[in-house]
């Protein structure tokens, strides 16, 4: 029998916070537009601030669909499979909104997670209201090999102009051209900058 919960407790905390891997679904408003759900890796790039509150490190991709989704309504679920030991799925229900480096909340949060390459899209930081788990019986036995390093050894070789084409054009509205990230080229490379600069 599943549990519906309006909070992590211990035990889903202790779950989601041992997973390699986890997906993020969101959509528009209204009966058009797509459904987005992204898989998100890499250890150390996602945590529990607190039983109602989760984030993730957002370190850039193909898109912007989760900000500009979140930007339009605010919808999140991010959802845990266990791939190994006993069948669970986790699957957190909430509000969601895209920290940007400029944003002070930006700042106080980007130590709190392990892996952190030199620059960082955003953060998102979820609100959660509904916590439910599922059998996971269907989901397979997968053994974890490691990290890939592809997208992190990218962003490690860019110069803050680097980001400025991603950032400033093709992350600036969603495929059904709802807003996205609101950087032109020079508000751009100013955010990639102040990361790269030496902190105090």
């Amino acid at each position: 029998m599943g549990l519906v919960l309006d909070a992590l407790n211990d035990s889903l905390t202790d779950f989601v916070t041992r997973q390699k891997l986890f997906f993020v679904a969101t959509a528009p408003s209204g009966d058009g537009g797509h459904v987005n759900v992204s898989p998100k890796g890499l250890e150390g790039s996602s945590v529990v601030i607190d039983q109602r509150t989760v984030a993730y490190v957002d370190l850039g991709g193909s898109g912007i669909e989760t900000t500009a989704h979140l930007r339009d309504n605010g919808r999140i679920t991010l959802m845990f499979c266990a791939f190994d030991g006993k069948p669970l799925i986790v699957l957190l229900y909430g509000r969601g909104e895209t920290l940007l480096p400029a944003d002070a909340d930006f700042g106080t949060l980007r130590p709190a997670f392990r892996h952190d390459p030199r620059v960082v899209r955003s953060i998102i930081r979820v609100a959660v209201d509904r916590v439910t788990t599922s059998c996971g019986y269907a989901v397979p036995f997968m053994d974890y090999a490691g990290d890939r390093s592809t997208l992190v050894d990218r962003i490690e070789r860019k110069a803050p102009e680097d980001f400025a084409e991603r950032w400033a054009g093709g992350n600036a509205a969603s495929i059904d051209g709802l807003p996205g990230l609101d950087y032109d080229a020079e508000g751009a490379v100013a955010a990639a900058a102040r990361q790269l600069s030496p902190q105090p």
